[in-house]
């Protein structure tokens, strides 16, 4: 029973989360695909790790995607950053 309810409030929180990232770029007026790869890959940390709570993967290969994730959305938080000249 747990199990449904931390995925039911998992699940809606990312919606929620992906609803307003999308206008919060919109409204800053954000366009670029290179600016949107850090919310993705911390959103697919997100989805990594629900999947290995649902499938009991919990280990190594999933720790080791969601660290792989978390580089990358700190390497490409470069893109995301405007500066005004």
């Amino acid at each position: 029973m747990i199990h449904v309810v931390v995925s039911i409030i998992v699940i809606g929180a990312l919606v929620g989360s992906v609803i307003f990232t999308v206008r919060k770029r919109k409204k800053l007026g954000y366009t670029d695909f290179k600016s949107a790869l850090t919310p993705i890959c911390f959103y697919l940390i997100a989805v990594t790790q629900l999947m290995a709570y649902w499938f009991d993967l919990l280990g190594l290969i999933s720790w080791g995607v969601t660290m792989g994730l978390l580089l990358l959305g700190a390497y490409f938080t470069k893109y995301s950053i405007r500066t005004e000249a």
